[in-house]
């Protein structure tokens, strides 16, 4: 296939053999799944290592695990998942410290396709809104549940995808705000609900099409309503005081509207606005603003921008004349959590953390206490409270230690990608292991940077002797917004290029062989592998490309795809189209001749309105239509299960699937298995 595809032809005019496997339920296409089904389950059992994967991957998931909690009207509500739960459930702790149940998403759903999506307590803690959906499709219903019995008290609320809730104060009655992201139950926008009325109240249409709604209320008073525009890095922001207006036409002043700005606000309890911006920063600062001159011109900065990593996640406690922001940076996967406290001897200072690793949903409750997550590769994700000294203390008080740590050996490298960039490169091992076979993983979209918390999956295939490596590659959001765009859009097949040069790079380092190296993606990442290969069917031996993207010409006709057009480009656009067909793994594959193509194993959900089951359907056929030579291409397909969270035992299930094929394509043999090794090491290289 030419490198640059003529411009003449349009979405309509390119082949497309596999279209009717879009047609979700057809008899045709149930047929064709249940062909890949045999297909797959006959060669499950030639995977040596699928059991012993499997058994290491629930063990080491059977560990507890909360959520950071919610203080409210006296009460403490986390979710709890304990070692053989399928799902974790909502619990309330009270002032006694007695530990109930108040929402398990199991009961009435012993299959465990029903998956609690969202919750949020009332600011009396007498009511709590939960959100969630069946069948992985992540379209779900808004049920408010009463604390004291844990039942509804009302009809549940249609219609809703991960919708924000902010609660009103209970001196406006039983009420909150909530937001519609899809137009099919509604306008969307953000909308006022008031518990048991029918009708509700649009406060706020969205006022562009494609964006993304979100509501907060801080402090009982400020709301804050945002619209995301695709994946751009950009959202529009507004603030209304409810104090100065009703909840039902709330005077929403614009912050940043029209601008390419993204920022996320809060209210300190100092009472001005706290921002995290990327306004004249592109790796993010936090600035400080009067909510009544709420503009970016009347900003001043409090926390600067960094010039190697990205500012994540913020929260903005203490007392009104003794503020604290508490904030995380992330270089290359590793997170650091820093206080910055305005006017003291100590300024900014950093906070011990556990290990390096990951350090998510930074939380700040009206008492000023501060939570916060902590996971690297050999540490389940575990809550902290920040205790007086500023030394992390895990949560609840009973979680007295961390578990067992295994020692993990990461190594920082770069290498040069096709056009000079040099790009990082991160492995994994367990000391003392040999070179062999290998994991190389990318993700390179949506500017999402790469954290490394704990994954029992890459904890159980280091155990056995594997390696496993990330390629930071640009689309990504490692080093801003900056990163991002340099493999977004119209310069996607950068990210791809910057995949294989590191497949390249490992093979040439003696890290691994070629026939050694199994690619590894998910949904964006799917494409990044797909492509990839479809690219240099000579890369590797071995692709898992989970729930991924495939066919670029059609993606915005399949799930969430009409809202990545920032992220991907146009097909309406000539130029932009011309890149999607290039780079477009399904088109490539069709247009080139038959080629020896690694093994390749597929996932499909049938629930997934993310990117949609029609893309690894259709990847497949196309695959088997075109490779010569004995590796096999396999789809493994799932009903009653999407894109998102799933059952515990489903996860480990697809997790030994697709990790024991990379075994058995790579050559990791329940032989290779190294013992103990000393302690986590760290190394820098080139």
């Amino acid at each position: 296939m030419p490198s640059n595809p003529p411009r003449l032809l349009s979405p309509a005019a390119v082949p497309d053999p596999y279209r009717w496997l879009e047609d979700d339920d057809s008899p045709r296409c149930l047929r064709w799944l249940a062909a890949r089904d045999a297909e797959f389950q006959s060669a499950l059992p030639t995977w040596p290592l699928r059991d012993a994967l499997a058994a290491e991957i629930r063990h080491l998931v059977a560990t507890t695990q909360w959520s950071p909690p919610l203080r409210r009207g006296g009460l403490l509500f986390a979710t709890r998942r304990d070692g053989g739960d399928e799902h974790p459930r909502l619990v309330v702790i009270e002032p006694s410290g007695r530990e109930r149940v108040l929402f398990d998403p199991t009961v009435g759903d012993p299959d465990g396709t029903t998956t609690l999506d969202a919750w949020e307590p009332s600011p009396d803690g007498t009511l709590v809104a939960v959100q969630t959906s069946h069948g992985g499709t992540e379209r779900g219903e808004l049920h408010v549940l009463s604390v004291a019995t844990g039942r509804p008290v009302e009809p549940p609320i249609p219609g809703v995808r991960y919708a924000h809730v902010a609660w009103l104060p209970a001196s406006y009655g039983p009420a909150f705000y909530f937001v519609r992201r899809d137009s099919a139950n509604g306008r969307r926008g953000v909308w006022l609900h008031r518990v048991g009325r029918k009708e509700d109240t649009l406060v706020h249409p969205c006022q562009a099409a494609r964006t993304v709604p979100g509501v907060r209320l801080h402090r009982d008073r400020w709301l804050v309503v945002t619209e995301s525009h695709g994946t751009g890095h950009r959202n529009d922001l507004w603030l209304a005081d409810l104090a100065a207006s009703p909840p039902e036409a709330p005077v929403l002043r614009p912050v940043h509207v029209g601008r390419d700005v993204e920022s996320e606000a809060t209210i300190g309890p100092d009472g001005l606005l706290y921002l995290r911006t990327t306004w004249h920063a592109p790796l993010r600062r936090i600035c400080v603003a009067d909510p009544a001159a709420p503009a970016p011109e009347h900003w001043r900065e409090v926390v600067p921008e960094a010039p190697d990593a990205l500012l994540d996640g913020f929260a903005v406690a203490g007392r009104a004349d003794a503020v604290d922001v508490v904030y995380t940076r992330t270089r290359l996967g590793i997170s650091e959590l820093r206080v910055h406290t305005p006017g003291s001897a100590r300024a900014d200072w950093v906070v011990p953390l556990p290990g390096e690793g990951m350090v998510a949903q930074v939380t700040a409750d009206t008492s000023g206490e501060v939570y916060f997550c902590y996971a690297d590769v050999a540490t389940p994700l575990t809550v902290f409270t920040l205790g007086a000294d500023g030394v992390p203390v895990p949560w609840p008080p009973h979680a007295a230690s961390l578990p067992p740590r295994t020692p993990i050996e990461r190594r920082s490298l770069s290498y040069l990608s096709f056009d000079g960039v040099r790009v990082p490169l991160t492995i994994f091992a367990l000391p003392g292991t040999p070179p062999g076979p290998t994991i190389l993983h990318a993700y390179g979209g949506f500017g999402r940077p790469r954290q490394f918390g704990f994954s029992a999956t890459v904890l159980a295939w280091l155990r056995h002797g594997g390696r496993y490596a990330v390629a930071h590659v640009r689309g990504g959001g490692d080093f801003g917004r900056t990163w991002h765009l340099a493999g977004a859009g119209r310069h996607k097949v950068r990210a791809v290029r910057d995949l294989v040069a590191a497949a390249d790079f490992l093979v040439a380092r003696g890290e691994c062989r070629r026939d050694e190296l199994c690619l590894s993606g998910g949904s964006a990442g799917g494409l990044l592998v797909l492509a990839a290969i479809a690219r240099r069917p000579d890369l590797c031996a071995a692709v898992i490309a989970l729930a991924p993207l495939a066919d670029m010409i059609r993606f915005p006709q399949l799930g969430l795809g009409a809202m990545w057009s920032r992220e991907f480009g146009s097909v309406t656009d000539p130029e932009d189209f011309a890149a999607l067909l290039d780079y477009s793994p399904y088109h490539r594959v069709l247009r080139t001749p038959p080629a020896a193509y690694p093994a390749v194993l597929l996932t499909g959900f049938h629930g997934d309105t993310r990117t949609g089951p029609a893309h690894p359907r259709k990847m497949c056929a196309a695959l088997q239509e075109r490779t010569r030579g004995p590796r096999p291409i396999l789809l493994r397909y799932e009903h009653g299960v999407g894109h998102g969270p799933r059952a515990v035992s489903r996860a480990v299930e697809l997790a030994a699937d697709a990790h024991a094929f990379a075994a058995a394509q790579t050559g990791l043999s329940p032989t290779r298995r190294p013992s103990a090794g000393a302690a986590l090491s760290t190394q820098q290289g080139r």
